[in-house]
């Protein structure tokens, strides 16, 4: 087992790690997605939601294994360094600043934009969605320059709202289905299911993030597979139940309402009030989400170029006044607009899946190069029951889904990828010869 004492207190038990697992996972994806889904697939578009829970099932077993072994504050990120060497950890640290987390603020954004149009149709004309993106960027920056503590109450006062119409829909939407929509219809071919499990994999990923706080976990053995297994299954129940019950009340009327899927079905369980609910808890949630990644992500910036990771080190720079890495902030939430203002929801949701699943895929290899060498076995720690079948399951099935990324979107990520090589081997030459 890999741990430090890192001057961190542990507390962090089964509930906690699992309330902050479902805070993260439940974002802006799920307010827009069904009706991404449903387009597609019909009420057939419970299967994506099948094989994305699955699949995050089997990566978090992954996770919850190398989790116990491995017990630093950072990770995916320091599972993947451990096992893999300083390279891997620099494409991981940039894959998931640049790829997964902007790619998903940018998305989190346009969907927010979406949701509000429902409302305010001047959303929909670009100059103004521009503009909103450049306030929204901006004022979180601004805050977060000014200090955490500002950042942190907007965070934790986005938390609760975002679940009350989640709850209400899955809760109340079955008394408004349709039992003649209610049927699952022919099989769609599986090109079409693995191309929106890709998109739907949006709404499921971050779970792993909650891991971040390794370091602060207590009795990590028993903690993190107990807490990420359970905020995954809830997840996963919500989802399915929330996907049902809107298609179920709209049908096929819901193409109709690509912004706001939720808004209309809470439209017909209880007229303009539920319309309100739902827009006001998804605007939060997706607020909440982009405040939260605008206050997390550039501390890791920060650190990367703090601990010479190959980034530039005026990104390390600290405010004289306000004591925050306002370089970062500034680096981080200029790329967030920019990518908002080029990119739309769906496309950028599916590339910050891609970016998430080529992490997840250096955990699982992780997983199988320490069950070889078991170079970092501990009695107590947890692993998970049947062998390499879970690992190996994983690897495949993760492959399968990134095989699903349209071609220009795969050219994207090789040479992203080939680029950050270059600029690691480069960098390490240059520095041998200094």
């Amino acid at each position: 087992m890999i741990s430090e004492n890192e001057g961190l207190k542990r507390e962090i038990g089964v509930w906690g790690l699992a309330s902050n697992s479902i805070n993260i996972i439940i974002g802006a994806g799920i307010f827009i997605l069904p009706a991404i889904v449903a387009e597609r697939l019909g009420y057939s578009g419970i299967w994506p939601y099948l094989i994305c829970g699955i699949l995050m099932i089997l990566i978090m077993l992954c996770f919850a294994e190398i989790g116990t072994k491995i017990t630093l504050t950072g990770g995916a990120y320091s599972y993947i360094e451990v096992a893999f060497g300083k390279y891997a950890g620099f494409l991981t640290t940039n894959i998931f600043i640049f790829g997964a987390s902007v790619m998903a603020n940018a998305a989190v954004a346009n969907g927010l934009a979406d949701t509000l149009s429902y409302f305010f149709p001047a959303f929909k004309i670009q100059w103004i969605r521009i503009l909103f993106f450049a306030l929204t960027f901006g004022v979180l920056a601004f805050y977060n320059i000014r200090g955490i503590r500002n950042a942190i109450i907007i965070v934790k006062f986005n938390t609760i709202i975002k679940l009350i119409p989640l709850l209400m829909i899955a809760m109340f939407g079955w008394f408004f289905i349709s039992p003649s929509r209610a049927t699952i219809a022919s099989v769609n071919p599986l090109s079409d299911i693995g191309e929106m499990s890709l998109i739907l994999l949006f709404a499921f990923v971050g779970a792993e993030t909650a891991m971040n706080v390794s370091g602060e976990i207590k009795d990590p053995e028993k903690t993190i597979p107990r807490g990420i297994m359970l905020s995954v299954f809830l997840v996963v129940i919500l989802y399915i139940t929330i996907q049902l019950t809107v298609f179920g009340i709209l049908g096929d009327s819901i193409v109709k309402f690509k912004n706001a899927p939720l808004a209309e079905a809470a439209n017909i369980m209880f007229g303009s009030v539920g319309i309100m609910i739902v827009v006001i808890g998804a605007s939060f949630s997706m607020f909440g989400n982009i405040s939260g990644m605008v206050l997390n992500m550039p501390r890791v910036l920060y650190a990367a170029a703090r601990d010479g990771v190959i980034i530039p080190k005026e990104l390390a720079r600290i405010h004289p006044v306000f004591q925050t890495p306002h370089i970062s902030i500034i680096c981080y939430a200029a790329m967030g607009f920019i990518f908002a203002s080029v990119g739309e929801f769906k496309q950028l949701a599916m590339l910050s899946s891609a970016s998430y699943l080529i992490i997840y895929f250096g955990v699982v290899l992780a997983v199988i190069k320490f069950r070889i060498t078991k170079s970092v076995d501990k009695n107590g720690s947890y692993r998970i029951p049947g062998g390499f079948v879970v690992p190996v399951v994983s690897a495949f099935a993760i492959i399968w889904v990134l095989s699903n990324l349209p071609l220009n979107e795969i050219k994207g990520m090789v040479i992203f990828i080939a680029f950050l090589t270059a600029v690691f081997f480069l960098f390490r030459a240059f520095s041998k010869k200094l």
